[in-house]
């Protein structure tokens, strides 16, 4: 054994005993160009052979040897998955456990795999069974669009012993309806699933030369916003939430989970957020079985609404998912677009099908031609030619010379292989050859050789069919599941519970929700922001924390709210460098947190004489007291702050007086000068919204409320705060409320069986509480009809006996009012079958001025 030389280098580290520099900085290239080699090397294999999927098949190489591995097994029976990972590990150099997880993975989609035993829960998040206790094989689906060794490509497997696929020819966006994640070195690839029905209708569409757009569509359900989708590619952005069901008002019930959530990792972010009094709920309990159930209970007061929105704002129940399509082109990767992705699977689709035709082709061609062949030989007995032949060579001549009489309708040229197929046939099929068979073989392959020859000239047609046989045959049950909608924006702050309390402490000039010793000034929640008013004039935002130092004696310390424009603050303020006193109206609705703002852009020295923060806008009227020393004539100066408009934080203000001001006090409180709001009602959302989105509902003042009608035959008086919700799909109908509107209804008694309409008042004055109009609750007892017109008419059907009668009523005229409760006037003993609404156009006047009724 050679011993160990102490001056060899063990380590790897350059030799310090090489006293040559250019030795030195030799060794140091070489070690820079290997690692170089090496890493570029590694990375290129991790992008090519693990990560990444190709754009052809949409597999990754994991996948495709997975597949490929089933379909050499595949004998229409379950095969254990151990047994499976087995027969992968022939292909797969990465061990069993990259194979099963990824085995496990790809049946947990149900698109490729018909599996068995427990695979495990997408929805809860619980794992599959071990290896040996499941079993799997291909799906019906994957055997008409994965396999076709004779248009497949194939290649020796990393031992060289296998043959496996360079892609399997997959005729179908298996990648765009499965979705693929995957982490490379210095890439990734992030692709979302789509709906098999719409991808495959898309894919028809484009071979149709129409435009398409595809959306994402997920196994769990729930609610999409796609308005930033981007179509895939990365920069864009999508938003998933769980769908939310309130069944009273102390119970929430998730149906629906965002993708890549379970309920388990739901519940641990709804705990979570409870803990940090971010929301506020009593208990979360997992019901989850056939069908996705958590439900969480309120305590008593809590807002559901606002629950709900804080649910969104604060937990798992909202996510925000960021596509990256990334995929192997060639030997590249390229990023792409879903829509562009879904153009090249279907063009590759087309020229798959467009191979088969052509194999199809050739193996119809080659059977006519040995058909015909077969029948010449036989027909004209030209067998009996080689009875007298001694050698093989003599027999290949004399069936040669034997068939050239007869050949010229052939389509190529007879050769040797052709003779010693014939050569083959047995005596006993020559015995019993039947001239019609023979006729009818080559009639029916003629016939069908004239169909692919059609079917290559309409490729595009052909290909359409193809895709419409997919969806006839695969596609119940694959509708979509996921509910295309845009989602309003949810401002964290407007929707936490205030967790905290603010308190100040002005002599020393801290505040935050630690000091519980000092000064109480408003709740707050710990995400809040604060804004602080100096009696220099100048002002700045801050972020809440338990103790902060915002500097002594403050002259206003508040909550701020960002984007507030009815928050208004009045001010007379002192311009010490000019001696002039201002006044002004500003709002401050956005703001850089923890920068010094002076009380007007160029005023650098100023005293704050008189303010005011008024949450509506309200302008109060004040009475100026100057000094008895100034040369004013008139010392007292009445103002009233509704006489100047709401500028900007920056403005200087209006001119109040030029002489020193001795005292200001407030003559008479305001009230709001902003006049009503605008209130739209989104339905797409289930929102109200001042940003002109949807149904405007008018213009609201204060005292002003909303009236929503349901179709459960209950209604509900709410305020106008935009943090309100309403079920747009339960919604009969939602206006500016009214109290001499009239509420025109018809309905089904289940407990009488019998249906009536009745026209009432709203009574109640309760806020965000329902009351049932209906009579009672039975199961059978159901809304037919609701309308706010003055004089609803209505057309109606009901069935007597085997007829069906229609009618018509005016419910002015049929029904007085009456109170709420009331039954109303019975329209029949039987149910109604159908209830609508008579639409009466108003007449159109002329330009003479006359009424033009016809």
């Amino acid at each position: 054994m050679d011993e160990l030389n102490p001056n060899d280098n063990q380590n790897g580290e350059l030799d310090d005993n090489l006293q040559n520099p250019e030795e030195k900085k030799g060794q140091r290239g070489v070690i820079a160009e290997m690692y170089k080699d090496y890493f570029l090397d590694y990375a290129s294999y991790v992008i090519l052979e693990r990560a990444i999927p190709a754009a052809d098949d949409g597999l990754k190489p994991v996948q495709r040897r997975i597949f490929h591995s089933m379909f050499s097994m595949d004998d229409g029976r379950y095969h254990k998955v151990a047994n499976i990972i087995g027969q992968t590990m022939q292909y797969h150099p990465h061990g069993d456990a990259a194979i099963g997880g990824a085995l496990v993975n790809l049946g947990q989609k149900d698109l490729m795999i018909d599996c068995q035993g427990n695979w495990g829960d997408v929805r809860t998040g619980d794992s599959a069974a071990a290896a040996r206790y499941i079993e799997a094989r291909l799906s019906k689906f994957a055997l008409d669009v994965a396999f076709n060794p004779k248009t497949t490509n194939f290649q020796l497997s990393y031992d060289g012993r296998k043959k496996e696929p360079l892609v399997l020819p997959m005729k179908f966006p298996l990648l765009l309806a499965q979705g693929v994640e995957g982490i490379a070195v210095g890439l990734s690839t992030k692709i979302l699933p789509h709906n098999f029905i719409e991808l495959i209708k898309a894919s028809i569409d484009i071979l149709k030369d129409k435009k398409v757009e595809i959306f994402p569509d997920f196994a769990t359900g729930g609610m999409i916003d796609c308005s930033n989708y981007n179509n895939g590619k990365r920069g864009g952005k999508v938003r998933v939430r769980a769908k939310i069901e309130q069944i009273d008002r102390k119970t929430l019930a998730v149906r629906e989970i965002p993708y890549n959530t379970t309920t388990t990792s739901l519940i641990e972010s709804i705990i979570k957020a409870n803990n940090k009094n971010k929301i506020k709920i009593k208990k979360v309990v997992d019901n989850t079985a056939a069908e996705v159930e958590v439900l969480i209970d309120l305590p008593s007061g809590a807002s559901p609404e606002m629950t709900i929105d804080a649910l969104y704002a604060f937990t798992d129940c909202e996510v925000s998912i960021s596509p990256n399509a990334c995929v192997i082109q060639g030997e590249s990767p390229i990023f792409v677009t879903v829509e562009e992705l879904l153009r090249h699977s279907t063009q590759h689709t087309k020229f798959l099908l467009e191979w088969e035709l052509k194999n199809r082709k050739q193996e119809l061609e080659d059977r006519w031609h040995f058909a015909s062949l077969e029948k010449i030989f036989i027909e004209n007995r030209i067998y009996q030619l080689i009875e007298e032949c001694e050698s093989w060579e003599e027999v290949v001549v004399a069936i040669d010379e034997g068939l050239k009489p007869f050949i010229k309708h052939l389509h190529r040229p007879v050769i040797e292989d052709d003779i010693v197929r014939l050569t083959e046939i047995r005596i006993k099929r020559i015995s019993k050859y039947n001239k019609f068979k023979a006729d009818e073989l080559i009639k029916n392959i003629e016939e069908e050789l004239k169909q692919v020859n059609h079917d290559l000239v309409h490729l595009v047609e052909f290909t359409i069919n193809y895709f419409k046989t997919l969806l006839k045959k695969h596609g119940k049950g694959r509708e979509r599941k996921t509910e295309l909608t845009r989602f309003d924006h949810i401002v964290a702050t407007q929707v936490v519970i205030n967790n905290a309390k603010l308190y100040i402490n002005r002599k020393e000039g801290f505040v935050g929700y630690g000091l519980k010793k000092d000064e109480f000034i408003e709740e707050c929640s710990d995400i809040d922001n604060i804004i602080v008013f100096h009696r220099n004039g100048t002002f700045s935002v801050t972020k809440i924390a338990e103790k902060g130092f915002i500097g002594k004696n403050p002259l206003y310390v508040a909550v701020w709210k960002k984007q507030d424009e009815r928050k208004i603050y009045n001010m007379v303020y002192a311009d010490l460098n000019k001696g002039t006193n201002y006044v002004k109206r500003f709002a401050i609705k956005s703001i850089t947190r923890d920068r010094v703002y002076p009380v007007a852009n160029g005023v650098e020295k100023a005293k704050v004489l008189h303010f005011s923060a008024n949450p509506n806008g309200e302008a109060e009227k004040i009475q100026v007291q100057l000094t008895k020393s100034c040369s004013a004539r008139k010392k007292e100066i009445d103002f009233d702050f509704a006489d100047i408009d709401v500028k900007g934080r920056g403005a200087r203000g209006n001119t109040l007086t030029k002489y020193p001001i001795w005292k200001i006090k407030v003559t008479e409180q305001g009230v709001s000068t902003l006049g009503a709001i605008k209130i739209w009602f989104d339905d797409t959302t289930g929102r109200l919204n001042t940003s002109e989105y949807g149904k405007l509902l008018g213009e609201f003042g204060e005292e002003d409320r909303i009236l929503a009608i349901f179709n459960n035959g209950t209604y509900e008086i709410t305020n106008f705060e935009l943090t309100n919700r309403y079920e747009a799909k339960e919604l009969v109908d939602i206006v500016k409320w009214n109290p001499e509107m009239v509420i025109s209804a018809v309905y089904t008694d289940g407990e009488r069986k019998v249906t009536y309409a009745k026209r009432f008042q709203v009574e109640t004055t309760s806020l965000g509480q329902k009351f049932e109009f209906l009579p009672n609750s039975h199961r059978s007892t159901k809304l037919l009809f609701a309308s706010l017109r003055e004089q609803p008419r209505i057309e109606y059907k009901v069935k007597a006996g085997s007829k069906s009668v229609t009618g018509e009523l005016n419910l002015h005229e049929f029904v007085d009012v009456k109170g709420w409760k009331a039954l109303g006037n019975k329209i029949s003993g039987n149910k109604l079958t159908s209830v609508t609404e008579i639409i009466v156009e108003p007449p159109t006047v002329e330009d003479d001025g006359q009424t033009n009724l016809f």
